[in-house]
């Protein structure tokens, strides 16, 4: 899946996380994170992210993330909906969390 456009899913509430999908420009994903909990989780942050990215097919964006404490759960479903959002494709009948295995 192809990002078209800039979008933007998720709060900068506590346990939550917002999510911004850019497109790429042909460097691939380009992650950038911000998190209240990088020592703790940073690195299953950014696996998890780039898991959803591959399992949705992107493979050139910038994606910013600024958690706040989001479980795996929470960060799963951001970027799903950043990325169906980008598409125009948010408001289709989607099966939500069963695109991603």
């Amino acid at each position: 899946m192809e990002i078209q456009k800039a979008a933007m899913a998720g709060t900068l509430e506590s346990s939550d996380a917002q999510v911004t999908v850019m497109p790429g420009e042909g460097n691939g994903i380009e992650l950038t994170l911000e998190s209240s909990v990088m020592n703790q989780y940073g690195r299953q942050i950014k696996k998890t992210v780039l898991a959803v990215l591959e399992g949705l097919g992107v493979k050139d964006a910038r994606v910013k993330v600024v958690d706040k404490g989001a479980l795996d759960c929470t960060l799963k479903a951001r970027v799903e909906c950043a990325v169906f959002r980008s598409n125009d494709a948010s408001d289709k009948n989607i099966p939500w969390g069963g695109v991603i295995k």
